[in-house]
């Protein structure tokens, strides 16, 4: 079975981490000796990862030495992390793999760019906050100077907005697919990949935006004609009434039955709504099964026996 794995951010850097490369390293060893349980059962896997708090530090790295080197633009620090976590990805999927004898399923990390519309609605209306937080003041010269968005975030600070629009379309779709038909273990897309539009002439150009890593997993799962999209998590399943004396833990539902969970606003905007939203359209799209999962349990909610199971009907 082909199976699209997407790893959420506790994956990587787990809440009340500094996120050194210790922690960090410790955490994708974890994720990593899940995901290979599942090529151990002969299943093949491609794999794609948040980058949340890996970019945000390196929009900080950018902000504090700016006085001595020139900031770079959002799409140039989306791919500095995707490269960055996909060579940590990498290095502890070979050598996991060579420890447990498993051959023929190297990995290999392909920096991806994601295509965007440029009419997408989200560029005249930015809403994901990225980088520093800074005073008013501060953020308003900012505005003047660069034409950015800044926005008071809760009476924490300041802090820039940029867009993140829907993923079209995975530009390095052909190169994902003849590696993953050779037997590599392919992770791609990291981040919800390098956010790009294409021109009137055909040429590309990175953009200031941040695309949801699940929705762009779902983007990659229907561009590798994956037979199975999981979201991993830090929760077990998904949850409606969630945090309330209501809640409810789901189990096997059908994609109409989660719909109307949808539409009934159980699942928020910056926590499971887009993981729901991903899964519902690989589900509508003609995908056999999605998984919301925890990703201590990889493999069984793999098999059917653990997460949320969403299935046609």
């Amino acid at each position: 079975m082909r199976v699209l794995t997407a790893l959420g951010g506790n994956a990587i850097l787990q809440r009340g981490q500094r996120g050194t490369v210790a922690e960090q390293r410790e955490n994708v060893q974890r994720a990593v000796d899940q995901l290979v349980r599942m090529i151990a059962a002969g299943h093949q896997v491609v794999v794609t990862h948040g980058n949340g708090p890996q970019v945000g530090a390196i929009l900080i790295q950018n902000e504090l030495g700016s006085v001595s080197v020139p900031s770079m633009p959002m799409d140039i620090c989306d791919a500095e992390s995707e490269g960055f976590i996909g060579y940590m990805l990498c290095q502890s999927f070979q050598n996991t793999l060579l420890a447990r004898g498993i051959t023929g399923k190297d990995p290999a990390c392909i920096l991806t760019r994601v295509e965007v519309d440029p009419s997408d609605p989200a560029f005249a209306h930015p809403t994901k906050p990225v980088g520093p937080f800074s005073t008013e003041e501060r953020a308003r010269a900012r505005m003047a100077e660069t034409k950015e968005t800044w926005v008071d975030d809760a009476g924490r600070g300041w802090r820039r907005v940029v867009p993140s629009p829907d993923p079209q379309a995975i530009v390095e779709r052909d190169v994902i697919v003849a590696l993953i038909e050779k037997g590599f273990t392919v992770i791609a897309s990291g981040g919800g990949g390098i956010p790009v539009i294409r021109k009137p002439d055909g040429m590309y150009e990175g953009v200031e935006a941040v695309i949801d890593k699940d929705l762009a997993g779902h983007c990659l799962a229907e561009a590798v004609h994956a037979d199975l999209f999981i979201i991993l998590t830090d929760v077990p399943k998904v949850a409606v009434h969630y945090n309330t004396p209501d809640q409810r833990w789901l189990d096997r539902v059908t994609l109409l039955e989660m719909e109307a969970f949808e539409r009934e606003g159980h699942f928020k905007a910056g926590s499971m709504g887009p993981k729901v939203k991903a899964a519902l359209r690989f589900v509508r799209g003609g995908g056999e099964r999605a998984v919301i999962a925890s990703l201590d349990e990889a493999l069984e909610a793999l098999e059917g026996r653990a997460g949320t199971q969403i299935v046609g009907g």
